[in-house]
């Protein structure tokens, strides 16, 4: 049973996540662009892994915590740059979400857990942390893939399966019989794409 300290924390990261100023249309709604990827990734969760503790349910909700604040045209625009942007996110989010469990009333034991998850420590390795890892690419699947080929009308289709095999493999082999099993919707226009890329 999650702590009655977790409904304060989820409430403060909808709250904070909630500020970005970035929109998307979702079924007609314009919504914070962050807080209806985190919503995303709870409702993935829930489906893929109900069982999931109460530190992956509080690292999935703060991945992307106020992600807006760290963008990554703040880096050099090269692959050294990115991986700068990236680290640099890992520990962001990090830091937001503890300070935020601690003003609700988390201990520094379960803080470190979940910011260990969120800096995706342990991939592979730590339970916690793969499982996040497992969520966040079947979110990027079902929602965000083609949003994502849209905006890169220029990568040709073996660039296309270098990305969607990058995503794959980071995943577990549960979470690849999810989806190949069919309980996640994959994109029509792209499912050839990524069947080919994932035998």
């Amino acid at each position: 049973m999650p702590q009655q300290h977790y409904p304060a924390a989820i409430a403060a990261f909808d709250q904070a996540n909630a500020e970005d100023p970035n929109t998307v249309l979702f079924a007609g709604v314009a919504y914070p662009k962050e807080l209806l990827y985190a919503q995303r990734m709870s409702a993935m969760q829930e489906r893929y892994a109900p069982e999931a503790s109460e530190a992956v349910k509080l690292a999935v909700r703060a991945q992307h915590i106020q992600r807006w604040k760290s963008p990554r045209s703040d880096y050099p625009m090269d692959r050294p740059g990115y991986l700068q942007w990236r680290t640099g996110l890992y520990k962001f989010h990090a830091e937001t979400a503890g300070k935020l469990m601690r003003q609700a009333g988390y201990d520094d034991a379960m803080i470190e857990r979940v910011q260990i998850i969120i800096s995706k420590k342990g991939l592979k390795t730590n339970a916690e942390t793969q499982l996040m890892e497992d969520i966040v690419g079947l979110v990027f699947i079902e929602h965000y893939l083609v949003g994502f080929a849209a905006g890169h009308p220029e990568y040709n289709e073996e660039k296309w399966l270098q990305i969607i095999r990058k995503t794959w493999l980071k995943m577990s082999s549960r979470a690849h019989e999810f989806t190949l099993a069919g309980h996640i919707s994959l994109p029509q226009t792209l499912l050839p794409l990524i069947l080919k890329a994932v035998q």
